[in-house]
């Protein structure tokens, strides 16, 4: 009991150095935009589509380009003598017209850029959300921690306690075996809880993005947001069909098709290039101009299949995204109703038990006070850890609402505030 008290000394010590720079909620969600894998890759993928936006605003740009050329040749008339026939020179050459190939491709790739700008900001979300679920894990593994050391030191206290009364002959080895077993059955669970603790540490330091440095304690969170109105199922599904940022992605990678599809239909009209040159020639002719200048049109009369081919395929990658988005919506609109049936279930069923729950804990512990002042009855260690877990329970409600509606900001694409002011508007009217 001593080394149980010793250690549970030496815990609260260590918690307590640690709670002089406990760590906010507000400050993990901080590192959100921190350089995570997952963000890393999603930028990535933004920074591929904005460098495929400037390679397909750049296919009309102008081109200079210096040309050296040895050859020999021979003369028509007068010699039978293979002479040199170099060639130096500069050839400036600019599209003038293009009838829509470029205008296509650029659109279709500033759509690509705006799908991955948006699947950023979605990994953004699920990165908030990762973060807030970890941090509340570690504050439920520490609650718990402390409640089932609780319940250990009780059953060993009774288990000690009963060893002089079995010395006396006043208790079977049955039933101090039974209490040594209830005492094992509390250290294991105290153990798990204290293994949970460490590895709950892990998954936030990875979610931080700083897998090397564990939070030693945590700052329980102010969770304003939990109380916020909100609108109807049938209110809210619009504005999340409007808003959702996959939803939109996936309308812009469709809108990138058909700018595409244009872009390859135009490949069937001509072109329209200026050309300027200067050169200098190791034999001159009369027909050889030092600097020239001219237009060339370019009109293809047979491509063999290569627009059809392009084109077919545009089509089949627009059935399949169309597909995706049509299953999206059927999944948004199902996720919307869980997640506000969850809400609900939680505000109005789980919240007020779990407060009834705590109400009745704290009775019972006054209860518990009295009759151990009155020396009654020994029971106050267990009626506390009792009450610590009724206010577990209570915890859990709210870090589970508070997770809920961050899914649901996510889901809609609009911040929780915005329902809140909506939601009155629509109470006033």
């Amino acid at each position: 009991m001593r080394r149980l008290l010793s250690a549970s000394l030496l815990l609260a010590a260590t918690s307590a150095l640690a709670a002089e720079n406990p760590l906010a909620l507000e400050e993990a969600l901080a590192a959100v935009d921190a350089a995570h894998p997952m963000m890393q890759a999603a930028q990535a993928d933004l920074d591929l589509a904005l460098a495929d936006e400037k390679i397909a605003g750049s296919g009309n740009d102008a081109t200079l380009a210096a040309e050296a050329i040895l050859r020999q040749g021979r003369p028509t008339t007068g010699n039978d003598d293979w002479l040199d026939d170099n060639v130096g020179r500069l050839v400036l050459r600019k599209t003038l017209l293009d009838f829509g190939r470029e205008s296509g491709q650029v659109d279709a790739a500033r759509q690509e850029a705006n799908a991955r700008r948006l699947a950023l900001m979605d990994v953004r979300d699920a990165r908030r959300i990762e973060i807030m679920a970890r941090f509340f894990d570690v504050l439920l593994a520490d609650a718990r921690h402390d409640t089932e050391n609780e319940f250990m030191a009780v059953h060993y206290v009774r288990w000690d306690d009963s060893k002089k009364r079995y010395d006396l002959g006043e208790m079977s080895a049955s039933q101090l075996a039974e209490l040594e077993a209830h005492f094992q059955d509390s250290r294991e669970k105290r153990n798990r809880n204290l293994l949970a603790q460490r590895a709950t540490r892990q998954r936030l330091a990875n979610s931080l993005n700083q897998p090397g440095k564990l939070p030693s304690a945590l700052e329980p969170p102010r969770l304003k947001q939990n109380d916020l109105p909100l609108p109807a199922y049938e209110d809210t599904l619009p504005l999340a069909l409007e808003s959702n940022r996959k939803l939109r992605a996936l309308q812009a990678r469709l809108d990138a098709v058909a700018s595409r599809s244009d872009a390859i239909r135009a490949g069937r009209a001509p072109t329209l290039d200026v050309e300027v040159v200067a050169g200098d020639y190791s034999r001159d002719t009369a027909t050889r101009d030092t600097v020239s200048g001219g237009l060339i049109l370019n009109w293809p009369i047979y491509q063999g299949e290569r627009i059809d081919g392009h084109l077919a395929r545009q089509i089949a990658e627009r059935t399949r995204l169309e597909a995706q988005a049509e299953q999206y919506r059927r999944e948004l609109a199902e996720s919307l109703l869980d997640t506000l049936q969850e809400i609900d279930w939680l505000r109005n069923s789980a919240r007020p038990a779990a407060k009834v729950q705590i109400d009745y804990r704290d009775k019972m512990l006054d209860r518990a006070r009295a009759e151990y002042e009155l020396e009654m009855r020994t029971n106050l260690g267990m009626t506390m850890a009792e009450t610590q877990q009724a206010a577990i329970r209570a915890s859990e409600i709210e870090y589970r609402l508070a997770l809920a509606l961050a899914r649901l900001e996510a889901l809609v694409g609009r911040p929780l505030a915005e329902f809140a002011t909506q939601t009155k508007l629509t109470e006033k009217q």
